[in-house]
This record gives structure tokens, C-alpha cells and sequence, in this order.
């Protein structure tokens, strides 16, 4: 009989300096068989370990490509389920801390969207005018909803793609969990804000009038990121006033009057293309993730650059930042010892239907 996995108390008390020196032992036995990928929002101390690293899009893509055994995945949930939905049947997708998930995910869940897909029949037929569009940011069984019902997903690199690409097709979407990101999104493409409805899920009928709903080109739902909210119009006020000569840029899932304030609005790796490629000596102020602003601040400081948060509290993805030296450095050991602790494995159906919309996504793009 095969000895149970090593139990994570035994790495709780480790200090970061031990747990850096077993994981690079670790990663050292593994060799190919294992592949670390990190999320941009990863902390530093983790990140550090990773062999592939990017934004959702990217890491998506990267997933499908990979030939290890094992995928070890230093993000959050919905991200290690998008790797097994991409990567081979054979492949072993590894969540290190299972509590690692996504607030603004946890905003849309099945039965909420399969509840407002029943109402908006009440309306008209859904099947035929709406094409439904999910976040990455999002469950699997979202994403099934999606491929179930001739829908898609995207990032928010390629969501105004997406919307032209949906919209080819029906004349309606609903878009969920972030409302911000499908605001300004249907902005880039003409949509007028009258055209573009919140759904309130904890409403009957979102909320909404029948006109309001037929009226509506975009039924945005009530979800947002934790981060982005916190960024606000008098923040970008403020730095304009002391640096008239700064730039602005913001991420997407922003709020729209932050995303109309900035000089540019974009994914995490459009975010950091920008700073790389402007002039030095330049100064940035940067609506995104704390751990990724920091992290482009010491990478560009050498030439001058200066990149600071766009906020003035500590604002960081705190789920994500769940996953730890600890919790990597205990994963990857029960690897070495042939053990597997926290897979991720999504249902078979569930996965189909799921990877059909991220395939209609991966082709649009």
C-alpha cells in the first residue's frame, strides 16, 4: 500500500528561506516532469519559482502546450480548471492551496446564470438573441454554460474581440462576472451606456423592465474585481495635479470613468509592453494588481522609469496570494514522492462543453 501524502503541518512553521531551498531541490528531482506556471498577480516569493508565467489569455494557451506531467498552477482556482480543460487527459493539473479562489468569480455561479437565462426567457428567446460571454474569471461550469448555449469566453485582452465576434452572430450578449470589464469593452466598440444594463441577480428580473431588457444590447452583470474597485477617479486627479507630464494606465476591469481618465486601459501584459516600451525617465501611475505594479517598478527603475500604485491603501489579490512558499514547497515534495495533493480535475461533460467555449475564444484570437 502506497504511504499516505505528506501532511502540510509539517511546512506551516518553515521560514521562506527554507521552504525557497526545498522547492528549488524539488523542481531539481522533478526535471521536466513538472511545470510551474504563475499569474502575473502572483507574490513575489512565489512567483520567483515559476516557469511560465503571464496573463489569463497566455497562461491559457500555455497550458494546452505544455508536455510535463505535472502542472503546478500559482494562480487561482478557475485558472488551474481552464489548464486541465486545455491541457492533455493524461496531464496532472496541481492547485498548491485549494483556498486560492477569485471573489469577483464567486459573483456568478450556475444557478444564478441559468435563473437569469430562465427570466430573460420570460422576456424573449434567449437561445436565439443572446450570446452568452463569460470572463475567464469564471467557473468551469460557467464556461459549459457557455459552450452549451453557442456562448464564449474571454480575457481582457480580447474582449472587445470577442463582443464584435458575438455580436456577428446574435444581437444581444450577457456578460458575466465583471461588469466593468463588459462596460468598457462595449464602449470600444460603440455601444452607447444606455444600451448596456446592469443585471442585478438578487433581483427578480435583474432588476430590469421588459423594455429595459429588450432594449438593452449588453446585459452587464452585477460583479466586479476587489482590486479595481478600489481605484477612483481622485486618485487619478491627484497624480495628474502633481505630475502633469505622467501617464495613466489602467486595467479594464477598472471602473469606467478610472478607464476614461487613463492614457491607456489594458491586460496585465498590454500593461506591462506599454511601460517597457515608452522613453525613460518616464513616470507611470497604474490601476492593477499591487504584486504585479511592484514587481515593473523595480523591473524598469534602471532606466529611469517610475511606476507607482494607483492607490493609496494596499490593495492586492489576497486569494491568490493564498498560494505561498509553504504550500508549493509541500506540493512539489509529494511530487518527488509520487504523491499528488490538490488536483484539479474537472467533470467530463462539464469540461466538453467548456472547452468548446474557450476553443471558439482561442480561434477568435
Amino acid at each position: 500500500m502506497q504511504a499516505a501524502a505528506i501532511a502540510f503541518d509539517r511546512f506551516k512553521p518553515l521560514q521562506d528561506d527554507a521552504c525557497k531551498s526545498r522547492i528549488v531541490a524539488a523542481k531539481a528531482a522533478l526535471g521536466k516532469r513538472a511545470v510551474i506556471l504563475g499569474h502575473h498577480y502572483q507574490r513575489a516569493d512565489v512567483y520567483q519559482h515559476a516557469d511560465l508565467t503571464g496573463d489569463s489569455l497566455k497562461l491559457s494557451k500555455l497550458a494546452g502546450q505544455t508536455a510535463a506531467d505535472y502542472i503546478v498552477f500559482c494562480g487561482v482556482h478557475f485558472m488551474a480548471e481552464v489548464a486541465d480543460i486545455l491541457s492533455k487527459p493524461e496531464q496532472v493539473v496541481i492547485l498548491p492551496d485549494m483556498n486560492a479562489g477569485c471573489s469577483m468569480a464567486d459573483m456568478a455561479n450556475l444557478a444564478k446564470v441559468e435563473r437569469a437565462w430562465r427570466e430573460i426567457g420570460e422576456v424573449l428567446d434567449p437561445d436565439q438573441t443572446i450570446t452568452p460571454v463569460t470572463y475567464i474569471n469564471s467557473a468551469a461550469d460557467l464556461k459549459a454554460f457557455c459552450g452549451e448555449h453557442g456562448g464564449i469566453v474571454c480575457t481582457s485582452s480580447n474582449a472587445k474581440q470577442i463582443l464584435e465576434w458575438s455580436f456577428a452572430r446574435r444581437e444581444k450578449v450577457l456578460f458575466f462576472p465583471d461588469q466593468h470589464l463588459g462596460r468598457w469593452s462595449g464602449y470600444m466598440i460603440g455601444i452607447p451606456p444606455d444600451e448596456m444594463m446592469v443585471w442585478d441577480f438578487d433581483e427578480p428580473l435583474g432588476g430590469l423592465t421588459p423594455e429595459e431588457i429588450r432594449k438593452a444590447r449588453i446585459l452587464l452583470w452585477k460583479g466586479h474585481c476587489s482590486v479595481h474597485q478600489m481605484f477612483q477617479v481622485q486618485h487619478v486627479l491627484n497624480f495628474r495635479s502633481r505630475y502633469p507630464e505622467g501617464m495613466v494606465i489602467a486595467h479594464p476591469e477598472c471602473n469606467f470613468e478610472v478607464c476614461k481618465m487613463s492614457d491607456y486601459v489594458g491586460s496585465t501584459d498590454f500593461i506591462i509592453n506599454t511601460i517597457a516600451e515608452s522613453k525613460p525617465n518616464t513616470r507611470w501611475l497604474v490601476g492593477t494588481e499591487l504584486n504585479l505594479v511592484n514587481r515593473i517598478a523595480e523591473q524598469f527603475k534602471p532606466q529611469g522609469k517610475i511606476v507607482q500604485f494607483m492607490a493609496p491603501t494596499v490593495c492586492m489579490c489576497s486569494t491568490m496570494a493564498r498560494i505561498d512558499p509553504q504550500h508549493l514547497a509541500w506540493t512539489l515534495e509529494n511530487l518527488v514522492d509520487g504523491k499528488v495533493v490538490n488536483r484539479i480535475k474537472v467533470p467530463g461533460r462539464e469540461a466538453e462543453l467548456a472547452r468548446t467555449a474557450l476553443k471558439r475564444m482561442l480561434e477568435v484570437v
